[in-house]
């Protein structure tokens, strides 16, 4: 539990940074382009989406994260959205220490 509210409090901090890319199709240019280090994707999120990133993510080596639900997201970041990456090598890195633990 502490490390899921670390990562949110993580996120909310990249929000205000200005490191979060958010919206389907931004986050997909994010992919393709090499911005995006992580994504997330809301656990209540629709499947079909969730296959696109599932796939995108992973052909481009990207670490994609179903951990939160869309309210979570939500919360952490002050948008509504099912999906968010995060473009900073930092963050990330970060991120991927709790998500591993």
């Amino acid at each position: 539990m502490q490390n899921r509210q670390k990562l949110l409090n993580l996120l909310g901090l990249a929000r205000r940074a200005g490191k979060l890319v958010t919206g389907e199709e931004l986050v997909l240019n994010a992919i393709r382009s090499g911005k995006a280090s992580l994504v997330f994707f809301a656990s209540d999120g629709g499947e079909s989406s969730k296959k696109k990133f599932t796939d995108k993510t992973n052909s481009y080596k990207i670490a994609f994260s179903t951990t939160f639900t869309r309210q979570e997201l939500g919360d952490a970041t002050g948008l509504a959205r099912t999906v968010i990456a995060v473009a900073d090598q930092g963050f990330a890195k970060k991120m991927r220490e709790y998500l591993d633990n």
